[in-house]
């Protein structure tokens, strides 16, 4: 994890917290004028309204405000994980073993970036997939990012 997203979800996690959600994770893309912070919100009980997103959004834009960790203009979105929900830490992996996955690497492993398969489990620091009855044990510290990818039967 980079500084400055350490920075923001030291920052924005006791907010969401706070306000009675977990805190699944962030995104944050640095582009000039279009950057976009991405806040994603979860209520295992009771799921993510349009109005629970809106509440959180106002309390971090005040908190943000106040901070000022982001120096440029910036979109804040806040939104529910959803079905294609990204993963952010090890416990995501562990908790959706046996779940379809694609995860994009930082740099090549055995040869690729592109790992889709089935998230076998965790170990230690390494999140094990299986990609056409291959093992992989992908270190954590070089997934980019990783989402859940919907099953329909």
């Amino acid at each position: 994890m980079s500084a400055k997203l350490k920075q923001l979800e030291d920052i924005l996690r006791p907010v969401v917290e706070g306000l009675g959600f977990e805190y699944w994770g962030i995104e944050y893309r640095s582009q000039g004028h279009h950057s976009k912070l991405r806040v994603f919100i979860e209520d295992v009980e009771n799921g993510i309204s349009i109005e629970d997103c809106e509440k959180v959004s106002r309390q971090i834009s005040g908190v943000m405000d106040v901070e000022d960790p982001i120096q440029s203009e910036y979109t804040l979105e806040v939104s529910s994980p959803g079905m294609d929900r990204p993963l952010f830490r090890l416990e995501h992996y562990e908790a959706f073993a046996g779940q379809q996955v694609q995860i994009r690497l930082r740099m090549a492993f055995e040869g690729r970036r592109k790992f889709n398969g089935l998230i076998k489990g965790v170990e230690g620091d390494d999140v094990v997939v299986i990609v056409d009855d291959h093992e992989y044990l992908l270190p954590f510290d070089s997934i980019e990012r990783a989402h859940i990818v919907p099953v329909f039967e």
